[in-house]
């Protein structure tokens, strides 16, 4: 029976099933990290057996958050998530350096990069489409930076702005968008396992893997790390959480909708708690799958780092690249409309507080943050434009990729910092109803945290030139927020 649609007090429509968020949840979590991730984890760790403890790590870590934020997604049910959790755990300064990060790098940066990675694996259909077909070539403003417009750039943007339209056309269209492309990439990736565990599986792959699956490996020298020890084996892990934890990161992105969820006291907490559970497992059977088709020298060297392509390569000769392309196709589609759709609710609250553009704390006629999707998405589509040089190689990169670098370690910081809320509040507001209560409270907030800040500090220790810059860019939203008019 269809449930009809009821307004919040903030002028949002109420029509988000528990269905629906679990798929918002899904949505954001699954693009293309899981088919790629993975062979740079096992450059890494070098050790079958540990490459899944890895992904286990990630899949505790992320459990344990979800089960977490429910506790302060069933408390302030509004739209803003994260950003109203630390404005009302801390002070409005922190939610807005969480949202100024947001808005900089962390959503926008990743629906830049999700595009263009829809664009990429469209070249394998369409060869005309590639980040060196030029229609404007390379500007250089310094050595190290140029602009530039490709086919594949095009791509991406184009993406990225028909999303965004159809996002301002009502929750309605994304909504619809958001559940058939969900929907088709989860039972893709169930493909890709079954194809793998009934068709691919290989003798020389499972002697190889799993024949002494957690011997030491030889660790990568750049770690600074005495190769072989069990001290190395915890720092490879840690570092490789920078690349388990991404593909798996964005599922707190429904609370930015929380505003137009039903009965979001219940149906929020349910939906992270169902949605993380199911993408995890998915992510530690693929892995399994990688194992049990491709020797691990194979997933290492993986040409691109394109373990999935590989795998189906393996297991269809002749058109397992071109099944992979149109799978990661639909998959970083739906993804772009998800992180489309719930990025612009964090800006319309902070914009509610004076914090961020007035106008994007307006509804438009459709009932939806028009304003603060389109400047969203001509962010989003900017960041695409901006190319990286490397002088040794010649090669060009995409800037974007260097920011979502930079930032991973400022968001774990974030996520830290949101789930001590839960005992802030716990403390500062006692008598606030709360429908949930995280499942075992506090060991289970306490166990992220710590888990979370060893990550932290090992990301810190060995990947200094992707993790300090980060915090610039959070301390610049310090700034920022310091010439904000006080009101």
């Amino acid at each position: 029976m269809s449930h009809p649609t009821t307004p919040e007090t903030g002028g949002f429509v109420r029509g988000l099933n528990l269905f629906d968020a679990t798929m918002i949840v899904i949505g954001t979590m699954i693009g293309s990290g899981i088919f790629i991730v993975s062979a740079d984890m096992a450059r890494l760790i070098n050790s079958p057996g540990w490459l899944l403890v890895a992904w286990a790590v990630t899949a505790a870590l992320t459990i344990l958050a979800a089960l977490s934020y429910g506790e302060l997604a069933a408390m302030l049910p509004h739209a803003g998530g994260v950003y109203v959790f630390l404005r009302e755990a801390y002070s409005p300064l922190w939610g807005f350096l969480y949202g100024w990060t947001l808005f900089a790098v962390i959503q926008t940066g990743t629906i830049a990069a999700v595009a263009v990675a829809f664009a990429r694996f469209l070249s394998v259909l369409v060869p005309s489409i590639s980040e060196s077909s030029y229609l404007i070539p390379p500007i250089h403003i310094s050595t190290g930076y140029a602009f530039s417009l490709s086919t594949a750039q095009l791509v991406g943007v184009a993406v990225i702005v028909l999303l965004t339209w159809t996002n301002s056309r009502g929750l309605e269209y994304g909504k619809i968008v958001q559940n058939i492309f969900t929907t088709a990439k989860v039972s893709a990736i169930a493909g890709l396992i079954l194809a793998g565990l009934f068709l691919g599986r290989s003798a020389e792959a499972i002697q190889t893997n799993f024949s002494v699956p957690f011997a030491l490996g030889t660790f990568d020298p750049a770690l600074g790390v005495a190769a072989g020890t069990v001290f190395g084996l915890i720092v490879a892990i840690g570092v490789a959480q920078s690349g388990s934890l991404f593909s798996a990161d964005a599922w707190h992105d429904v609370t930015f909708v929380a505003g137009e969820v039903r009965e979001p006291k219940t149906n929020l907490p349910k939906a992270m708690a169902i949605g993380c559970t199911a993408v995890v497992l998915l992510y530690f059977l693929t892995n399994v799958i990688y194992l049990l088709v491709l020797p691990i020298p194979e997933i290492q060297h993986a040409p691109s780092d394109r373990v999935a392509t590989a795998v189906l390569a393996r297991i269809f000769p002749s058109y397992g690249p071109v099944l992979m392309a149109i799978a990661i196709m639909i998959s970083t589609f739906g993804c772009v409309n998800s992180l489309v759709l719930s990025g612009a609710r964090a800006y319309y609250a902070m914009a509610r507080d004076r914090l961020f553009f007035v106008q994007a704390g307006r509804l438009n006629r459709f009932q939806v943050p028009a304003w603060s999707l389109w400047v969203q998405g001509v962010w989003a589509a900017a960041l695409v434009l901006p190319r990286t040089y490397n002088t040794t190689t010649g090669q060009y990169g995409n800037l974007y990729g260097n920011l979502l670098d930079y930032v991973i370690s400022a968001a774990l910081i974030f996520y830290i910092l949101t789930i001590a809320a839960v005992f802030r509040l716990r403390h500062k507001m006692p008598h606030v109803e709360r429908s949930y209560r995280v499942p075992g409270y506090p060991v289970t907030p306490a166990l992220y945290i710590l888990g979370a800040a060893v990550v932290l500090v090992i990301l810190f220790a060995y990947r200094p030139a992707t993790t300090w810059p980060g915090l610039v860019i959070v301390l610049a939203g310090a700034i920022v927020y310091a010439c904000l008019p006080r009101r």
